[in-house]
């Protein structure tokens, strides 16, 4: 009887005024507008666009003129827009007969040379990082040294000759195996690595290499996308190991340097004769009126176009902090 006359236990609910109040108090308190952050912001703001203005103009200007006749754009003054809308510029570079061989030829150049610098700088890196590594010490110095002094470019050229890699494939990726600079930059990430991670991965059984491509390799994603964007851009735009290595072999030439001989063809004969990469290009296309600044401009646009497809997807791994919680407690 005692138990069913037990009265209920009582709940304090917060009336209806209190409760507008308390949920104002939950919020992140509101940064009012000073007038130095008006200004700041103002300024900063103003800095930007005129940066990015500065940045993007030059490729409007190289677009607009590439797509401009070429007689025209000799006048100058194009801005942003081709004042005379033209297709001739293209129609002389699409119809070069070896383009799209030497565009293949450079895509697959670039990949495998972007695909072993990073593989190999990447270990090599890996193993000047550890502190247990005696000899860490003395070979990133000699690396270092590689970037203050170069033999030159007849003794590179020598050497190429020497080990049989005229004319080959191979003359566009063994001399990049090793990039000293970067692997300077990837020795100094990989040592900012806690040592807990890799000593974690030993007690788990787990051998140096996997140790190196498991668990070191994934904490490397944006310093990897960085370097590897800088690899590609530069393998891609590279004429001169062509020239030097692999002109006597057709099918190893290169995009660039099948535009670099139709610009320097077109500048020597105003490309209606001459050389012939830009004599067979005039030829197909008909195009007497396309001029070097115009065509210059084009070959600039094709050249362009695939790294700046490929720049989106390499964005998302600039952003550092990959390491945030890998380590426990």
């Amino acid at each position: 009887m005692a138990d069913t006359l037990a009265p209920e236990p009582v709940t304090l609910r917060p009336s209806r005024a209190e409760a507008p109040q308390t949920k104002s108090r939950s919020r992140s308190p509101q940064k009012k507008w000073t007038a130095e952050r008006i200004v700041f912001t103002t300024l900063n703001t103003t800095f930007l666009i005129v940066l990015a203005g500065l940045m993007v103009y030059p490729l409007l200007n190289t677009l607009a003129i590439s797509f401009n006749n070429g007689q025209d754009a000799v006048r100058g003054g194009i801005g942003i827009w081709p004042r005379v809308f033209s297709l001739q510029n293209y129609s002389v570079v699409f119809h070069m007969s070896t383009l799209y061989q030497a565009f293949f030829m450079s895509v697959l150049k670039t990949i495998v040379v972007v695909a072993t610098n990073l593989f190999f700088t990447s270990m090599l890196a890996y193993a000047l990082s550890r502190k247990e590594f005696i000899f860490r010490r003395s070979i990133t110095l000699i690396f270092v040294l590689t970037l203050y002094f170069d033999a030159g470019l007849i003794p590179n050229y020598l050497l190429i000759k020497d080990l049989g890699m005229l004319n080959t494939f191979q003359a566009y990726w063994v001399p990049t195996i090793i990039s000293a600079f970067n692997l300077i930059l990837l020795r100094t990430y990989m040592k900012s690595i806690p040592d807990e991670i890799v000593e974690s991965a030993r007690i788990d059984g787990a051998g140096e290499f996997r140790t190196w491509w498991q668990i070191i390799m994934p904490l490397c994603k944006p310093t990897l996308a960085v370097i590897g964007l800088f690899v590609a851009v530069g393998s891609w735009n590279s004429w001169l190991d062509t020239l030097l290595y692999n002109s006597n072999e057709q099918w190893l030439s290169t995009l660039q340097y099948e535009l670099q001989k139709l610009l320097s063809s077109s500048m020597a004969t105003g490309i209606n004769g001459g050389g012939q990469a830009g004599g067979a290009a005039a030829a197909a296309a008909g195009a007497q009126g396309t001029t070097p600044i115009a065509l210059r401009s084009a070959i600039t646009m094709v050249a362009a176009v695939p790294i700046l497809f490929v720049y989106p997807f390499l964005q998302k791994h600039f952003v550092s902090g990959v390491m945030i919680g890998s380590v426990k407690g």
